[in-house]
């Protein structure tokens, strides 16, 4: 496949677009209700999906801890401790992730993450993948100190990638903090259907492509040229 560039680079969330976190918090949740005593991990992973609290926080285990009146320091430092390396040991990439990655870098594209997950997550996940060394660049939340869909983050990894909205193409699974910040934004957007594990409707959205499987993005890019 011989592809002549229209993009200079190409972004990607990372989370639920490059591997299943949804997932792997799940896994995680049920190791940790295992622990306690309990075997509602679903009813702890609820926890995690509230306003009220980060996604990821540890406040969710806290939380649910004094629900069920489960609450002493030496056992919330053990659930957290199982709820992170659980969450980090489940994460593999999809299906056709590292292939498509490589088929890329073989294209000539340089390659970032744009992430709302703090640096140390991000560089965690991007090894235990085996991914980190595709990605020149990377925006985590600590670098801007906003989560999208603030511009913020897709401003910055502009100005990391030295180019102009016009010139990226960015990919990512969330409709709301993914792809309507880069429409707005008049980024080339890629909406990564298969990761979407929260939006009612994943049929129609202003994306300019959709895709039901990393493997499709080539041959969008190979049409683009």
């Amino acid at each position: 496949m011989v592809v002549q560039k229209r993009y200079k680079a190409v972004l990607f969330d990372m989370d639920n677009t490059l591997f299943d976190l949804v997932g792997a918090q799940n896994s995680a949740c049920h190791a940790v209700a295992k622990y306690l005593g309990n075997d509602d991990g679903d009813a702890l992973f609820e926890y995690f999906l509230r306003p009220t609290r980060g996604f990821e926080s540890y406040e969710n285990i806290l939380d649910y801890m004094d629900d069920h009146s489960l609450y002493n320091d030496e056992m919330y430092k053990e659930a957290c401790r199982i709820y992170e390396n659980r969450k980090l040991g489940h994460i593999t990439p999809y299906p056709g992730v590292r292939e498509t990655l490589e088929i890329l870098r073989g294209f000539g594209f340089p390659m970032g993450i744009v992430t709302d997950a703090h640096s140390k997550d991000a560089t965690l996940r991007l090894e235990k993948t085996e991914l980190l060394p595709f990605f020149c660049g990377m925006v985590t939340y600590e670098m801007v100190g906003v989560k999208k869909p603030a511009p913020d983050p897709f401003l910055f990894a502009l100005e990391m990638m030295q180019a102009k909205t016009h010139e990226v193409l960015f990919v990512g699974d969330s409709p709301r903090r993914d792809i309507e910040p880069c429409r707005i934004l008049g980024i080339c957007s890629v909406y990564a259907r298969y990761g979407d594990r929260f939006s009612d409707d994943r049929s129609e959205y202003r994306a300019d492509f959709i895709i039901d499987g990393m493997d499709e993005l080539p041959g969008i890019l190979a049409g683009l040229s």
